[in-house]
């Protein structure tokens, strides 16, 4: 699968459909779809059990949150260096 690997993740990862990714990044539904497909079989006894809808709702959720905290700590960080600047 090589370079597909990282489109295969998206649609794993995400718990969307692969025709909602495939429409997203502009390729053919039936190629990822196969890419997809062979990913799961190919992982179909591994330990890792697959998230839930409730799971990866819940680590969407965490995602946001991630973003949003990074960007207040960046936004924090720039503000606090242009009130030092400004005090000296």
């Amino acid at each position: 699968m090589g370079g597909h690997a990282t489109l295969v993740k998206l649609v794993i990862d995400s718990g969307r459909p692969v025709s909602a990714v495939a429409k997203d990044l502009g390729i053919n539904e039936g190629t990822l779809g196969t890419w997809v497909a062979t990913w799961r079989r190919a992982h179909e006894n591994s330990e890792d059990e697959p998230l839930t809808m409730s799971e990866r709702a819940r680590l969407r959720e965490l995602e946001k949150e991630n973003r949003e905290l990074r960007m207040e700590r960046e936004f924090l960080s720039q503000a606090t260096a242009f009130f030092a600047q400004r005090h000296q």
